[in-house]
């Protein structure tokens, strides 16, 4: 396990130094050079990581490319009836099923609630789960967060309920969300308003591959104009990666913000497109 964080340190520290220096298009041996490698070794191992090479994979981050993918769909239930058409894209994005407290539930805070939580590594760094009988209630990559970060948050977010911690059970599902059959449900238990849980609702309808503006989700809603608020409800999510925020970038093109970091939510992005992109050429 310890590898996989290697290798997501070093393939980050690669992407952060390849979006630092976009303009003058550094080569593949100044970016091995930068994290230490051989251009072999790195090629191979960002291959790997990624299911493309550098350059290819830098093709997909760029701002130019980002809002061309904007432009490909104008509205999301669009996108997910293009993702649909292709059973590969169905494959490829977990089908996740969100429920959310009811209000005299959320008024308890999580009284009664008996919550499991662990950290594990994954292809994209160390990542802290939470989870319920009824779902996975909280999951933060970590980084500039730490694991008692994390741990707080989602305490104070379900303040009394009982955490105890428990790697073998949250190890499971860390396994079923990055390694395991994509097409076997994943539930999750959230806590919000009424407006956070409509845009965490309308995430969950960008398929991989695909990529919205915060002004669409505020249409997606019924909010038209809410730009603000749904930026809010997003920096809100309590559930990275599974409640798919890192797919909301600016209209312009920008990426805007990310909890758990931008140069992961490059590597989020990068990874999905370039593995929707792959998936649709040999469709």
């Amino acid at each position: 396990m310890k590898e996989m964080q290697y290798h997501y340190d070093k393939m980050s520290a690669a992407i952060a130094y390849i979006v630092e220096n976009f303009k003058s298009q550094p080569g593949l041996e100044e970016v091995a050079a930068h994290v230490n490698m051989s251009d072999f070794h790195f090629q191979r191992l960002f291959t790997e990581w990624a299911g493309v090479s550098p350059k290819k994979f830098l093709q997909f981050i760029t701002t130019q490319y980002l809002k061309s993918k904007i432009r490909d769909v104008q509205n999301l239930p669009e996108a997910a009836e293009l993702a649909g058409l292709s059973t590969q894209s169905r494959v490829y994005d977990h089908f996740v099923t969100l429920e959310a407290m009811t209000p005299a539930e959320y008024k308890l805070g999580g009284k009664g609630l008996s919550i499991l939580y662990g950290v594990h590594e994954t292809p994209f760094g160390q990542c802290f789960i939470a989870i319920t009988k009824r779902g996975v209630c909280s999951m933060a990559f970590l980084g500039e967060l730490d694991e008692t970060g994390a741990l707080e948050e989602a305490k104070n977010n379900w303040p009394a309920a009982d955490f105890q911690e428990d790697k073998i059970a949250t190890a499971n599902i860390i396994h079923q969300i990055f390694h395991g059959n994509r097409a076997n449900k994943i539930h999750l238990l959230v806590k919000g308003t009424n407006f956070q849980v409509k845009v965490w609702e309308a995430l969950l309808r960008i398929p991989g591959g695909s990529l919205a503006t915060y002004s669409q989700i505020a249409q997606e809603i019924g909010r038209p104009g809410a730009e603000r608020a749904v930026g809010n409800a997003v920096g809100n999510n309590p559930v990275a990666f599974l409640i798919p925020c890192h797919r909301v970038i600016r209209k312009e093109g920008g990426l805007g913000g990310y909890h758990w970091g931008l140069t992961r939510k490059y590597a989020l992005l990068g990874c999905e497109l370039s593995r929707s992109t792959l998936m649709t050429e040999t469709a």
